[in-house]
């Protein structure tokens, strides 16, 4: 990366050094850094997981559970970037809050890494927590990288970044899912905890570069407010402690008295919050009339994630069991199959990028809610080519890797028109009251999404029966047409937001 910066002048105002990073501020290559191998450590981990927790060397569990936990795991990362959030709104500041987490991520990589299965558990949470801690804030340093929201460098910044995300998830399943599959598990989640260290050290090395404005702390908490909020954790702690250990002790204790709860929490939340925003007298009716559109980005969104999110369990777990993983008679890892999105991604978002700016010149781009219903019925049309593989595997044959490889295109094509729009349309309607605090609400239908895939599994509901995979897709259709049949009814609800 030293070979790409170059000694330029910089717009008075920018922080960091002289040098820039392709046109940008020299912070940026830190926080691309950070981001990729944060993302490498996170996705190569996340690759392994659902192996791992059915593999006989591994945890052995049913491809249910495995489903469950998989699906609660990723419900709880995004369901902790609220709080995340918050805790450096309130109390630390985002870059402290940043280097926070990266140590507990690493800590929770070394624990998944121990060779027992009394502590894997535990490793996932402190993993959840510390990815919680930094999705929140990392995006907000390069934010404050540029002066204010009209730096015509901005945009051009985010996709940089961007990319980095895309870098490090693409190699992460390459050389974690490799190492962890061919050589040892827990070596793998090693190499995740290395990854994570790498990122956290030249985070460490180059925070000088950050803007002072990552330093600050915005909204303090009084020492009566720290008082108050400590109080109020030690008791829900308490609680939970007491609670766990009479039940542990009493011989009730099985993994769903831990997963049920999350779960639960995940559907309930998002809910909440949106019900809080929703009946805030602060808002004006303009505010309100953008919340009540907003609904229905947000139930669209839960449901394209559900669907979306199963790549990494339901069908990964499928091609563990009843693909055919080999190209041109060489077999590969499972876990090759986690690096085909990010990949894709970065081929089709330029081309996505051009598309719409194109149409938008011929005033033919499509709405918002057009994207998005585009999105939701390219994800239901994933699942029903997934029924293909489905049917090859009940007739007692492997199903070709091409197969698993179309139903993740589909998918990156469909996340491309409802990923980044949802990202954008969230900080245009976004209540001034609540404009910090809605990307977290965003994040939050990825928690419902996922927290219903977990709530089927724990239920004992198979995913990868073709009647499910049926059943979803049509779900995703049918929400898809609703989008779009109540398209001009929406649009007339966002106002002045285009």
């Amino acid at each position: 990366m030293a070979s790409s910066l170059t000694k330029d002048s910089v717009t008075p105002g920018t922080p960091g050094s002289e040098k820039t990073f392709f046109g940008h501020p020299r912070g940026l290559a830190t926080l691309f850094m950070t981001e990729m191998w944060e993302r490498f450590s996170y996705y190569g981990m996340k690759a392994l997981l659902p192996l791992y927790l059915v593999a006989p060397g591994g945890l052995h569990l049913s491809a249910a559970t495995a489903t469950a936990i998989y699906s609660v795991y990723l419900s709880l990362v995004y369901l902790l970037a609220l709080p995340g959030g918050w805790f450096a709104d309130r109390v630390l500041g985002p870059r402290k809050t940043v280097a926070v987490a990266g140590v507990i991520i690493m800590l929770g990589h070394l624990t998944l890494a121990l060779p027992s299965a009394g502590t894997f558990y535990g490793g996932l949470g402190l993993v959840a927590i510390g990815s919680g801690l930094l999705k929140a804030n990392i995006s907000t340093m390069v934010g404050h990288l540029y002066d204010g929201p009209d730096d015509p460098r901005r945009d051009g910044g985010f996709t940089v970044f961007y990319i980095g995300i895309n870098v490090g998830a693409f190699a992460a399943p390459l050389a974690i899912g490799t190492v962890g599959e061919n050589v040892n598990w827990h070596l793998g989640f090693a190499l995740a905890a290395l990854g994570m260290a790498l990122g956290l050290a030249q985070f460490l090395l180059g925070t000088r570069h950050l803007s002072s404005r990552s330093d600050l702390v915005p909204t303090p908490m009084s020492a009566e407010e720290k008082a108050a909020t400590l109080r109020k954790a030690g008791l829900w702690a308490a609680v939970a402690i007491v609670f766990y250990a009479v039940v542990g002790l009493s011989g009730h204790y099985t993994l769903n008295w831990l997963l049920v709860p999350i779960t639960v929490a995940g559907l309930i939340i998002p809910v909440l919050v949106i019900a809080r925003i929703k009946r805030d007298k602060d808002l004006d009716r303009a505010e309100q009339s953008k919340m009540s559109a907003y609904i229905w980005f947000f139930v669209a969104a839960a449901v394209f994630w559900m669907i979306y999110d199963q790549g990494g369990s339901t069908v990964s777990l499928f091609a563990d069991s009843s693909a055919d993983n080999t190209i041109f008679g060489w077999e590969f890892p499972v876990s090759w199959y986690q690096s085909v999105n990010p990949v894709m991604i970065m081929a089709l978002a330029p081309v996505f990028a051009w598309a719409w700016l194109a149409l938008a010149r011929r005033g033919k781009e499509p709405s918002t809610a057009t994207k998005f219903a585009m999105g939701l019925v390219l994800v239901g049309a994933s699942f029903f080519l997934f029924l293909a593989p489905l049917g090859i595997a009940d007739g007692g044959h492997k199903a070709a890797a091409l197969w698993l490889v179309g139903i993740y295109f589909v998918q990156t094509v469909g996340e491309l028109t409802l990923s980044p729009v949802g990202l954008s349309v969230t900080t245009k309607m976004a209540p001034a009251k609540y404009a910090s605090q809605m990307m977290g609400v965003w994040f939050l239908a990825v928690t419902a999404g996922d927290a219903t895939t977990g709530l089927l599994s724990i239920a004992g509901v198979d995913l990868n029966k073709t009647g499910i995979v049926a059943l979803e897709a049509v779900l995703a259709v049918i929400a898809g047409a609703a989008v779009c049949m109540y398209r001009k009814r929406v649009r007339e609800l966002m106002g002045d937001v285009h």
